[in-house]
């Protein structure tokens, strides 16, 4: 597990989320995704769960899978550790669920959706429902999936179901301590 950069910090614990940089052309296009829905061109291009034994659950282009959280080693990852309340019975909850997301598909088309969305183009209601399907998903929906399977909101703002980015998540996050 890495450690906090930031000595009061809490460790992460499962059921915690995290926000990390992603390079190559991958994270060049999930820039582009994120500026296209208004958020500029955020500093975070991903997100995971941290499922226990220093693995994560990820939704990725071929599906949602979990991985060793070494995969992030030496990049800047922003943990909710500390800054999202949890229960024990919510962590487990939020475990369960992202393992039970494993091999759903990845949807780039989310991003177009949520896209057409922010510029209000016709077909909302059909947009509103292929964001929410979660038979696909992006790596910040899939986050946000989990808590509200767990009971927990992350977004209380009337958003539409599964209507959330990379940045959205780093965004709730703030200043929240960061480990490399």
């Amino acid at each position: 597990m890495t450690e906090s950069s930031a000595s009061s910090a809490p460790l992460p614990r499962p059921g915690d989320f995290a926000v990390v940089q992603m390079r190559g052309g991958a994270g060049r296009l999930i820039r582009v995704g994120q500026w296209l829905n208004g958020d500029g061109f955020a500093d975070f291009e991903h997100a995971f769960i941290l499922v226990g034994g220093d693995q994560v659950v990820e939704a990725e282009p071929g599906g949602a899978h979990q991985a060793p959280l070494a995969e992030y080693d030496g990049r800047s990852i922003r943990w909710s550790s500390g800054l999202i309340k949890l229960t024990n019975d919510q962590r487990v909850a939020i475990v369960a669920a992202a393992r039970g997301y494993l091999n759903v598909p990845y949807s780039f088309l989310d991003y177009a959706a949520l896209a057409a969305h922010r510029f209000h183009l016709p077909g909302s209601s059909l947009l509103k429902g292929y964001v929410a399907d979660t038979r696909h998903q992006i790596c910040s929906q899939l986050v946000d999936q989990c808590y509200h399977d767990a009971g927990v909101r992350l977004f209380d703002d009337g958003r539409w179901p599964g209507y959330v980015t990379p940045a959205d998540l780093a965004g709730l996050l703030g200043g929240a301590h960061t480990t490399a």
